[in-house]
């Protein structure tokens, strides 16, 4: 059959035929989605060994080469990056794009379970994930004010902004860059800690025991059961500084005379700015398939 001198001879059939396929195209494009981030999944790993206190050489040559030696060998490794700081050591392993991610996981996994005896024995068990781009922020804002200080704005990012954006269908998480927040200090007196015969690990086991929320078992009432709670907690900086210690002897002494309680603010740990002026930011996550 000769299609084309059939459309010749009755052209009303293939007229419709055309406009039933464009109007069915343009319906298609018009609802298609379009993801300005879209899901990419590459055979990326990341090992993540911490241990507290060490420092960036001993780190590299006990821990870091450890891993890359071993790592080394997996089938299908194209790149391994290092990066070593204060305590923490991330070796990312970079595979070939025909290999599966899952099977890059477990080859990974695999490598490392062979020289954990040989790592040492402090070490945290190494954190093994997949690197996934979907994690990265997709938006980021900062904000600045001249008439509230940097705890009061911190606080409104993180309890006003945050609490809104959730609401948002799409939005993963928030999370703050810069500011600062609330922290209550406590600054130990060493002279006065010696002369009492006291150590700092007594004024933490102390500090613990006034922070503390356990299971209290349950109370009948009638005929019923009702489950109970043991709650102790400081309400206040002041109450705190109140605490009694007890001392070898039996004796005991407050708090806020063997060191320095302020309510204050927590050490900056990481900073944002703007144009060169310091300023807050919040970076915006998306949920997967947003």
């Amino acid at each position: 059959m000769n299609f084309s001198a059939w459309s010749i001879r009755k052209p009303v059939p293939a007229i419709l035929l055309f406009a039933m396929l464009t109007a069915a195209g343009l319906i298609a494009f018009s609802t298609a989605k379009v993801q300005n981030f879209p899901e990419v999944d590459l055979p990326m790993v990341s090992v993540v060994a911490s241990l507290p206190g060490t420092a960036p050489a001993q780190m590299e040559t006990e821990v870091a080469r450890k891993l890359e030696n071993a790592m080394a060998t997996m089938k299908g490794l194209r790149h391994l990056h290092t990066t070593v700081q204060d305590g923490v050591a991330t070796v990312s392993a970079e595979f070939r794009l025909e290999k599966p991610p899952q099977e890059a996981l477990d080859d990974t996994r695999a490598a490392v379970a062979r020289v954990r005896a040989d790592l040492p024995a402090a070490l945290r068990d190494p954190i093994i994930s997949r690197i996934e781009f979907k994690n990265d922020p997709i938006l980021t804002y900062t904000v600045a004010s001249s008439r509230i200080d940097d705890e009061a704005l911190s606080w409104f990012v993180d309890d006003q902004v945050t609490r809104r954006l959730l609401a948002v269908p799409g939005v993963g998480a928030v999370t703050r860059v810069g500011g600062v927040g609330r922290e209550v200090r406590v600054e130990l007196d060493p002279d006065r800690l010696l002369a009492l015969r006291l150590s700092a690990a007594d004024v933490s086991r102390r500090l613990v025991q006034m922070q503390r929320e356990a299971p209290g078992g349950l109370a009948r009432l009638g005929s019923g059961e009702q489950t109970v709670r043991t709650v102790v907690a400081v309400p206040s900086a002041a109450a705190l500084a109140a605490i009694e210690i007890p001392l070898p002897g039996g004796h005991v002494v407050r708090l806020d005379q063997v060191a320095t309680v302020s309510d204050a603010t927590a050490e900056r740990r990481s900073g944002a700015s703007l144009d060169g002026r310091p300023v807050i930011g919040f970076e915006i996550l998306r949920t997967t398939g947003a």
